[in-house]
């Protein structure tokens, strides 16, 4: 058995069935020739229904992939993650966020402590909601990275579940232009901080923290243990910056899984303790579906799967995310930590130079806005891009009357653009087609043929279809766990760390070091362009 898919005779089983029928794989001529298509590469997971009949993949092709993932061991590795080993190697822990969404009395690592400080952070969270704290209108969420992507994402698709007497904001940039003008419309005495940092050393975090902190006490605020709290393993340090209340949590939380964990301190504020639970029951939903379910029916897999077959056999780099819900809009910025911080490495477990490509470049928009920005070069451009589509069958306006029937018009209109854009990146269509149509925007001088060229689509671009009946604590829970997991899914199989980040310390280091330059103005030592660009920024 090899733990690296590249070094798996499967590899070249796959090679040599992209060479024979992969590459010219065409989307529309399967769908002509297996009428059953939609129902063999529809599958369903908690919460989630996912369409991926629009690849370019077939029963021969998965066939194999499975092959290849039972022959680098996937389902030991990610046996070995449940178990609580230390699968994150080079820093020699173990990776438990599944143990923090489990259930009281689970039969997981950690559990009489994980629902010790679930229970505390919700008890709090009720506290606040109930004005224990004084009447809080606003609460600011200060982190950075995992500790604010992740909350940020959630809070704002969970809108609908929130109280509109209670505004919550996210402040992460040490740029101050992000701090500024959230402070300009609060009131100190009606606001609640939350300082998340593990370590409570982040850089960025510290300073928004700081100005925070002078802001409260300018404004006339006086009670900082009252109106600041913590989530963060250095209880000393949040003492010493006068925060009374810290909730703290494990080494085993990495940043960007740790919404499940008190970082979603705020997320607990804004939708309450029972939806918190939700969204943890949706996550453990999946989490059971990942564990338990046959590779070929287990819907992490095989996305991850396709994400193999694409990134390393078609070579396609990137991928789009398309979520047609407005509630979703933050998704396509946490995925693009989730994946890329997680599987953006070039050596293997070992510490070996990888030959074969890792993460796409993952990015995206929120449907429709998406297609008036960047679906151009999806359906017309020299790069073939899958794209993933989210849909949401039931939308949850919270209004009634006139205004309710005009939205649900507006959402059928949504969920048509949505089914529309990934049929035309299937269908395409062809120069003899655009020559039958009229384009009234079109040059009355150009050559017909020539502006058929023109509007023509090639087709043939693969998507996937991902359908939620609505958009719910529970439901939110389960689509982020899948994710996750497909992420872990491709990691494996690649053999690399999904579970470090050391490409981010560097740059930190020579943070460090370039600060006080800028105060002293010394550029000894410097690369000729850094010290020519700190010459310029402190030129009078």
């Amino acid at each position: 058995m090899t733990t690296r898919c590249d070094l798996s005779p499967v590899w070249a089983e796959l090679q040599a069935h992209y060479a024979a029928s992969g590459r010219g794989f065409d989307i529309r001529t399967a769908y002509k020739a297996d009428a059953g298509r939609f129902g063999a590469l529809s599958f369903e997971a908690p919460e989630v229904f996912a369409d991926l009949s629009k690849n370019r993949v077939d029963e021969p092709t998965l066939t194999l992939l499975l092959k290849l993932a039972r022959d680098c061991g996937l389902e030991a590795r990610r046996d070995a993650l449940l178990r609580g080993d230390p699968v994150n190697t080079t820093e020699g822990r173990a990776v438990l966020h599944m143990a923090l969404r489990a259930p009281a009395g689970s039969d997981v690592p950690f559990n009489l402590e994980v629902q010790a400080s679930l229970d505390a952070m919700l008890a709090f969270a009720e506290g606040v909601r109930r004005g224990e704290r004084g009447e809080i209108t606003d609460v600011v969420h200060i982190g950075i990275g995992g500790s604010d992507l992740g909350p940020a994402m959630v809070v704002q698709a969970l809108q609908a579940f929130g109280r509109r007497d209670l505004r919550l904001h996210f402040v992460s940039n040490v740029d101050g232009h992000d701090l500024a003008p959230v402070l300009a419309g609060l009131d100190a005495r009606h606001t609640l901080f939350v300082i998340a940092s593990k370590t409570f050393t982040t850089q960025e975090t510290l300073a928004n923290a700081q100005a925070a902190k002078a802001w409260f006490l300018a404004a006339g605020g006086t009670d900082i243990a009252r109106h600041f709290v913590a989530t963060s393993s250095n209880t000393a340090a949040a003492a010493a910056f006068g925060i009374a209340t810290t909730f703290g949590f494990w080494d085993w939380v990495g940043g960007r899984y740790s919404l499940w964990s008190v970082i979603g301190l705020p997320i607990a504020i804004a939708v309450g303790a029972d939806n918190f639970r939700e969204l943890l029951a949706g996550a453990h939903a999946m989490d059971r579906h990942f564990a338990g379910t046959p590779p070929e029916r287990n819907l992490p897999v095989l996305l991850g799967l396709v994400d193999i077959w694409y990134r390393n056999f078609h070579g396609f780099t990137s991928r789009s995310v398309a979520p047609y819900h407005q509630g979703l809009r933050r998704l396509p910025a946490y995925l693009q930590q989730l994946e890329m911080e997680s599987n953006g490495k070039g050596v293997d477990l070992d510490g070996n130079a990888l030959s074969m490509g890792t993460s796409p470049v993952v990015w995206g928009e929120a449907g429709t806005n998406g297609q008036h920005a960047y679906f151009q070069m999806l359906h017309q451009g020299t790069d073939v891009i899958p794209v993933e589509f989210i849909a949401v069958k039931h939308p949850n306006h919270g209004v009634s009357g006139e205004l309710a029937e005009k939205l649900a018009d507006q959402h059928r209109k949504l969920l048509a653009n949505c089914l529309a854009q990934s049929q035309a990146l299937m269908q395409g269509k062809t120069a003899a087609e655009a020559l039958t149509e009229k384009a009234p925007t079109a040059s009355a001088t150009l050559d017909r043929e020539v502006l058929a060229r023109h509007r023509s689509f090639p087709g043939n671009r693969p998507s996937t279809t991902l359908v939620l009946d609505a958009l719910t604590p529970r439901s939110l829970g389960a689509l982020i766990a899948l994710y996750e997991h497909r992420v872990f899914v491709t990691g494996a199989l690649w053999g690399i760390n999904s579970f470090d980040q050391w490409g981010v310390e560097l740059g930190k280091a020579l943070c460090n070091q370039l600060l006080p330059r800028l105060d002293n103005g010394d550029t000894t030592g410097l690369d000729g362009s850094t010290a020519g660009l700190l010459a310029r920024l402190l030129a009078a």
